[in-house]
């Protein structure tokens, strides 16, 4: 892990900012404390701010990313038809998508309200997620939708993708998984 790792940055770098979701360039030479490393994005904070940069981007902080063994499956994706799509790595997928601001996955934070699973004509399939957040103003939540939406698609037998994000019923700390609790510290 490299949390709380201070570098600088090699190479002018898109983030966005936490948690207004504006898209910024942080200049080469911009020396960012990195904070959280979760689900293949880093949250890294500089001049008072947290901003949230991409896996793709990774090299303008000086890391070689390795494929995790979920990406490595996902990766293994093969083209046309795949047959029924795997639940179980839905789940796991959606649960490597995280809260730029919380080392929780959105599936133990209790952020995710429902998934289906519905077969198309061609032998693929269409999965959709309906998600919340844990504020109706946080900024971030399309970048999250985003981020759990592509990684969706990369998954064998998946044609379509769909996150929305609800707000009924709002989001409360009751709906954090035990695993979540742990996480936090609340158990």
């Amino acid at each position: 892990m490299l949390e709380n790792t201070t570098i600088e940055l090699k190479r002018d770098c898109e983030a966005v900012q936490i948690p207004l979701g504006a898209v910024v360039t942080l200049p080469a030479g911009t020396p960012v404390d990195i904070s959280q490393t979760l689900g293949g994005s880093y949250t890294v904070q500089t001049g008072g701010r947290l901003f949230r940069i991409a896996a793709r981007d990774a090299d303008a902080l000086g890391i070689e990313v390795a494929p995790t063994s979920l990406m490595e499956e996902v990766l293994k994706k093969p083209s046309g038809p795949a047959g029924p799509v795997d639940e179980k790595l839905v789940w796991d997928t959606l649960k490597s998508c995280f809260d730029p601001e919380i080392p929780v996955n959105i599936v133990d934070l209790g952020l995710i309200y429902d998934m289906q699973i519905e077969p198309l004509p061609g032998g693929n399939s269409k999965v959709r997620v309906k998600m919340t957040l844990t504020a109706p103003g946080c900024g971030m939540g399309t970048v999250i939708a985003s981020d759990a939406q592509q990684k969706l698609l990369y998954l064998p037998g998946v044609e379509y993708a769909a996150v929305e994000i609800v707000w009924d019923p709002p989001w409360h700390q009751s709906m954090i998984t035990v695993d979540g609790r742990r996480v936090l510290g609340l158990e």
